[in-house]
């Protein structure tokens, strides 16, 4: 592995915001490995947008070390945004162009050579599913196909590092959907995301590593099934042919709640394999059968409920 490829995609310490009275930010650590996509949950005001708007340079931190891509984010802002790119909250698409003509503006803003800018128009709206659309009025477009091409607009210059903040909201589950598989064709061409979102389920599904924010700072971080493993709540239903099964297995187990119009017991466990193959042995043993077996653990809900205290007023301003 060479260095390059070992540092990682965005690194800060000690990240300090303030706006008037109100810390935003309180000393927030990140480490967000290469090729992966990073997800930030917080509630709103949490910090999440000025995470996102301190690390891409729109606004300055008051305090703390920041590297994106390499670069130092107060030393050398021009190359920290020549390396990333930017899909917000609110679409940047300019409703009185065309989907092409967008692509075409970005190309111009990036510098690229009028022959490489419409090669790379064209080749971004084959990617999106947006060819057929090209030259119709992006005021036209339905919510999906304008997130399609605002983030085509994003990757015209080819950016390392990606940030996504809530990119998903308001549209519909098929147009959600779509746009996971684009994160997803992303990343495995080599792109570093960083998600917000609200949608617990979209990080649940995209992200290789999560941090919970609250009140500035990151009170949790992991994969998601590492963070719903710290939650207690996790549970074996066992659910049984007859009431005898039912008794026998309460007698051998002990420590299990009973449903008992369901003929079913509820075990307490962290849902991994060797706690699993230990109750499934102990019933073997006695030869007790089960006539249903379901393994139940917290979901992301679950995590960012036990993890967050009670939301911040949302953020009032970015000057």
């Amino acid at each position: 592995m060479t260095i390059t490829q070992s540092r990682p995609a965005i690194a800060a310490t000690g990240l300090r915001k303030s706006f008037g009275d109100h810390v935003v930010l309180d000393g927030l650590d990140l480490n967000v490995p290469r090729g992966k996509v990073f997800s930030l949950l917080g509630a709103n005001g949490a910090g999440k947008t000025t995470t996102v708007k301190i690390l891409s340079t729109l606004i300055s931190a008051d305090a703390g070390d920041v590297q994106v891509a390499g670069h130092d984010l107060a030393r050398e802002p021009d190359s920290v945004r020549a390396a990333i790119g930017v899909t917000g909250q609110f679409s940047a698409v300019d409703n009185l162009l065309t989907g092409e003509e967008n692509l075409l503006l970005m190309a111009d803003l990036h510098h690229l050579a009028r022959g490489e800018g419409r090669r790379r128009a064209a080749q971004l709206l084959e990617q999106f599913d947006l060819t057929e659309a090209a030259r119709k009025p992006a005021s036209t477009y339905s919510g999906g196909m304008r997130r399609r091409l605002d983030l085509a607009m994003t990757l015209v210059g080819s950016p390392q590092v990606i940030f996504l903040d809530e990119p998903t909201t308001g549209l519909d589950p098929r147009s959600r959907r779509n746009m996971w598989q684009i994160v997803r064709d992303l990343v495995a061409g080599g792109v570093t995301i960083f998600l917000t979102t609200q949608y617990l389920e979209e990080a649940d599904e995209l992200a290789d590593r999560i941090a919970v924010l609250d009140h500035g700072r990151v009170v949790a971080e992991g994969t998601a099934e590492e963070l719903k493993r710290r939650i207690p709540g996790g549970h074996v239903r066992l659910r049984f042919a007859n009431p005898q099964g039912l008794d026998a297995a309460m007698r051998v187990l002990g420590q299990a709640s009973r449903e008992n119009d369901a003929l079913a017991l509820r075990v307490p466990s962290d849902g991994s394999l060797r706690s699993l193959k230990t109750l499934i042995g102990r019933l073997d043993d006695r030869a007790i059968e089960v006539d249903e077996l379901s393994v139940h653990t917290p979901d992301l809900d679950d995590v960012f409920l036990a993890l967050t205290g009670n939301p911040t007023h949302e953020e009032v301003t970015t000057r």
